[in-house]
């Protein structure tokens, strides 16, 4: 059965950046619907920080936006398009002549967005950075590891993702609306720091409620008291702990056989020996055989899953988020489902990643340039 049009559909997205944040973005909108062209320079491809998974339903287009010819090919795609994703360094796309302003003359509907680290503006707008260095900004570095040591770096992007491709992908919908409304294009400037500092609302209430900065590891929600927190099993697994409203705790202390700590929830004097009660009965099975225990229970404990059990969880399979990637090129690479499941109009994996360049003599036709030119403009390096 063919898939439905997506929410998205109709809306044409050219794609300017590379690596996580951008290319994330524009594939959770060609998720939905959208039409997507990425665009990236064809000396990128040896930095092997091109990440197929997220290439899926898509087009890729190697482009040299530095030569004249370049430049006449991105201004066609961008007279097609609706939206056009950016993640240069401030100043950058200024110098190709692709910034907002330039653009804007020619194309008033023209969503523009740029993703940053910094921002457009302030202080920090011309620095480098990775995530790390983001999440170290925000303030998020110091909430992350144990008390006594170092930061932990966590093994996900959350400043490229949730700072950077989610707010983007965010602002894009929001001006897709409100063009709908005044007819007009805008700008949306994306830093992902900022996105990251609006990730601290609950520790900076928490904060502001109870006095000082919050410590790493330290916290209400982080390894404070034994009802949330985290425990090693006998085969050296881990369980982890929510149980943060008394009727959790409750259930949880009778089920591990530790009644007289029900009403130890919370109480600051007795703390450390609490956790140490809890960590020595988690310590006598097996994450299986907790599993087993807690699974039916309302305690909100669940084993800590490792990526391999997670790809095979019949709770992920069932849901569709882990799937395989349709078509001959997709070779059946596992790939990660869409979160946001719509009623009438679903997003849906049409197309299996696209290879780097793959899609550069289709736009080029359609875009109305015959064989012999593509083969030309593929000689002179433009694509």
């Amino acid at each position: 059965m063919a898939a439905l049009p997506g929410s998205l559909a109709g809306i044409r997205v050219v794609d300017l950046s590379r690596m996580l944040p951008g290319p994330y973005c524009s594939m959770v909108l060609a998720d939905h619907g959208a039409e997507v062209v990425a665009v990236e320079e064809r000396r990128f491809a040896a930095d092997n920080l091109f990440f197929p998974s997220l290439y899926r339903n898509k087009k890729h287009l190697c482009l040299n936006l530095k030569k004249p010819e370049g430049r006449e090919i991105f201004l066609r795609l961008v007279g097609q398009a609706d939206v056009l994703i950016e993640g240069f360094r401030p100043g950058v796309a200024k110098r190709l002549g692709v910034d907002f302003a330039t653009l804007a003359r020619d194309y008033p509907t023209l969503i523009y967005c740029s993703i940053t680290g910094y921002g457009q503006t302030g202080p920090f707008r011309a620095r480098a950075g990775h995530d790390v260095n983001y999440l170290s900004v925000a303030g998020i570095l110091d909430l992350i590891g144990p008390v006594e040591g170092p930061p932990s770096i966590p093994g996900v992007q959350i400043g490229d993702i949730a700072g950077g491709a989610m707010q983007a992908a965010i602002g894009i919908l929001l001006a897709i609306i409100a063009r709908q409304r005044t007819g007009r294009g805008q700008y949306i400037d994306i830093s992902m720091v900022d996105g990251l500092l609006g990730l601290l609302n609950l520790p900076l209430e928490l904060s502001l409620r109870h006095g000082g900065t919050p410590r790493r590891s330290a916290d209400l929600l982080s390894h404070r008291y034994a009802c949330y927190n985290v425990y090693e099993t006998a085969d050296q697994r881990y369980v982890a702990v929510g149980a943060l409203e008394k009727r959790f705790w409750e259930r949880l202390c009778i089920l591990l056989e530790l009644p007289h700590l029900i009403d130890l929830q919370y109480e600051e004097s007795c703390r450390h020996e609490v956790i140490s009660a809890v960590t020595a009965v988690f310590r006598q099975r097996t994450a299986q055989q907790w599993e087993g225990v807690l699974a039916d229970e309302d305690v909100c404990c669940t084993v800590v899953a490792r990526l391999d059990e997670v790809l095979v969880n019949n709770l992920f399979v069932e849901r569709e988020m882990v799937v395989s990637a349709p078509g001959a090129e997709g070779g059946g690479r596992p790939l990660l489902g869409i979160p946001i499941k719509m009623s009438d109009t679903p997003g849906s994996i049409r197309q299996g990643p696209v290879g780097f360049g793959a899609s550069s003599k289709e736009i080029l036709t359609e875009l109305g340039y015959a064989a012999g030119q593509v083969k030309e403009l593929q000689e002179q390096g433009v694509v």
